[in-house]
């Protein structure tokens, strides 16, 4: 039994966001053969559980690893299998950082059929976030005052500024070492979750859940919070449209991106090989 986990924005996702005829085939053809799959993301569970709906991917055996990794969810049983949060505390001295420097930072709701996601303002960046992110908006404008639970994950967005999305990270660093992760998954989005979290770590969680050996292992990603997960998996491997950062820490990269079935082309291949 082989396991794939494949990330999905510029990944598995082609460049309309949907998963190709050519991919699905594929991915048909190893759920079938009783293998399983992990659809990964920094996205909540509602909107991984949407791409899994649009793709017909209905089969048994696979799994979510969402919010970075925060979050595991068992699509056979319908429930949560791990989660890891962000304390409140977390959140209102993150939000206090980001307030200094004009910078838009949200949070999630994530407990059951309330899903949304919360921000201190309904601005350019959470509308631009909502395009492709389909979930409910709650503003708030202290986002704890939001919150029922604590969530998994919070995300700065700079749209058009990149160094202030740098000038955060530098200011929190010595505070968030030990407590939190920093980590892009675009120039635009750096996401903040918990240090033990990740989707390296939920690559292993799952593989000693399901007894699988990590050497049966597949990652697949495009991304600097991909990384984790392709240096923990048996086989890491970086699509053509990855930056260098991910292509250095990949055992294969891709001959054909994302919008040409990069991951299902290089996967019959490895398999093949075996």
């Amino acid at each position: 039994m082989k396991l794939l986990f494949t990330d999905l924005d510029d990944t598995l996702l082609n460049n309309q966001s949907q998963v190709s005829p050519e991919t699905k085939a594929f991915l048909n053809e190893f759920l079938a053969a009783g293998n399983r799959l992990v659809l990964c993301s920094g996205r909540p569970l509602m909107s991984v559980l949407e791409v899994r709906e649009k793709a017909g991917l209905t089969q048994p055996g696979i799994f979510l690893s969402c919010s970075n990794g925060t979050r595991i969810y068992d699509c056979d049983s319908h429930r949560t299998i791990k989660k890891t949060c962000l304390p409140f505390s977390y959140i209102s001295y993150l939000q206090k950082q980001a307030a200094a420097l004009s910078l838009h930072i949200q949070t999630y709701r994530d407990d059951g059929e309330d899903e949304a996601v919360i921000s201190p303002a309904d601005d350019e960046e959470v509308q631009f976030y909502r395009r492709r992110i389909h979930m409910p908006l709650v503003v708030s404008e202290n986002l704890v005052d939001a919150l029922t639970q604590e969530p998994c994950k919070m995300l700065a967005i700079s749209l058009h500024n990149y160094n202030k999305l740098e000038a955060f990270r530098k200011n929190i660093s010595e505070w968030a070492e030990g407590k939190i992760r920093t980590i892009y998954s675009s120039n635009q989005y750096l996401e903040l979750f918990d240090w033990n979290a990740g989707k390296g770590n939920s690559l292993l969680f799952l593989c000693n859940y399901l007894g699988i050996p990590v050497s049966d292992t597949y990652a697949a990603g495009d991304a600097e919070n991909d990384i984790s997960m392709l240096e923990a998996a048996g086989c890491g491997i970086a699509m053509k449209n990855a930056t260098d950062k991910v292509k250095a820490h990949a055992d294969v990269v891709t001959d054909l991106d994302n919008d040409q079935n990069g991951l299902a082309d290089m996967m019959r291949k490895l398999l093949y090989q075996q």
